[in-house]
């Protein structure tokens, strides 16, 4: 059996591909292809950018409302999930939280980088196979303060789609 592909459409920028992990994070792979067939990413922003780490996005629309949804239990090793061993390396896709381990939704961010000490603390959940030209471009806008929020693209960064390829 394959993993499930998704693409990732990005307004002016182009697109991301990426197969996710059920076997390493079945209901946050579960939660995402929800999300996405219900066209809930349609217009949210990457809204936190920070080249030679990651990008994230997925909870903000482009007047920086956030845009809810109901909380998943945090699928990483420290949250007593050690079948996720999934390292946090350039393109890896994994989930955003608040310090509470199982505060997840639909925030994700994806690696510009590698980040080995996110290893076992984030619910890493897929990985690009396509588009790192787009992570690239993404990681090099020129970020701003806004609110509470450091490293936010000056210009938006607006996610057009999340389509679920196969699964």
């Amino acid at each position: 059996m394959s993993n499930p592909v998704i693409k990732i459409s990005v307004h002016n920028y182009g697109e991301m591909t990426a197969e996710l992990y059920p076997d390493k994070a079945p209901a946050t792979v579960a939660n995402f292809l929800s999300l996405a067939k219900e066209g809930f990413y349609e217009g949210l922003i990457f809204h936190r950018v920070i080249k030679g780490f990651m990008i994230q996005g997925g909870g903000m629309d482009e007047e920086f409302e956030e845009k809810r949804c109901k909380s998943i239990k945090g699928e990483f090793a420290a949250n007593g999930f050690p079948q996720n061993d999934v390292k946090h390396v350039r393109g890896v896709l994994s989930m955003a939280r608040t310090s509470a381990p199982n505060s997840a939704s639909s925030q994700f961010f994806i690696m510009h980088q590698n980040a080995p000490h996110l290893d076992k603390q984030y619910a890493a959940f897929g990985k690009l196979t396509d588009g790192f030209d787009v992570l690239d471009k993404i990681a090099d806008v020129f970020t701003t303060s806004r609110g509470w929020y450091d490293d936010v693209p000056a210009d938006s960064v607006i996610i057009d789609k999340v389509e679920v390829i196969s699964e």
